[in-house]
């Protein structure tokens, strides 16, 4: 008895040992595409919507994402009191607002979404800033943010 239960624990240590330990290669989840091959519609909105919100640190007026523009979270998180006090910052250091340009596209294969990368131009050119706005499946603004630009997308 004691000789089967050890050729079987030996058999099981020999099967798990020869199995193939290869991992299957993933698709990357996200990829820099060519902005000229993203939809105009997804790229007009997303920089449209993105200079309203920078735009409001030159005239303190904001006009409220709508439900066809935003996601719930974005419309809830995006208030004239939020963008008030960022612009506060924002004018202090880096001066009045001048324009975004597009520098980078990157399509997110696992929700079909697009985060459209820009360059912001303030007065103060010392540093440069990124606005991102995240474009979803369904034509809405899911998320905004803006950072130190870096070259590499994190």
């Amino acid at each position: 008895m004691r000789k089967a239960i050890l050729l079987l624990i030996l058999f099981t240590f020999a099967l798990n040992a020869c199995k193939s330990k290869s991992k299957v290669a993933e698709k990357p989840t996200i990829a820099v595409v060519d902005a000229n091959t993203v939809d105009k519609t997804k790229k007009s909105k997303a920089y449209e919507l993105g200079k309203r919100v920078l735009m409001t640190c030159n005239t303190s007026k904001f006009k409220p994402f709508s439900k066809s523009e935003a996601t719930e979270s974005v419309i809830k998180n995006t208030t004239l009191e939020r963008l008030t006090a960022t612009c506060r910052k924002f004018r202090i250091k880096y001066g009045e607002f001048k324009d975004i340009k597009l520098a980078q596209v990157i399509h997110n294969t696992l929700d079909d979404s697009y985060i459209f990368r820009y360059k912001a131009e303030y007065q103060r050119d010392f540093v440069t800033k990124e606005l991102r706005v995240t474009i979803n499946n369904e034509n809405k603004v899911s998320a905004i943010k803006s950072t130190d630009w870096t070259d590499e997308f994190k």
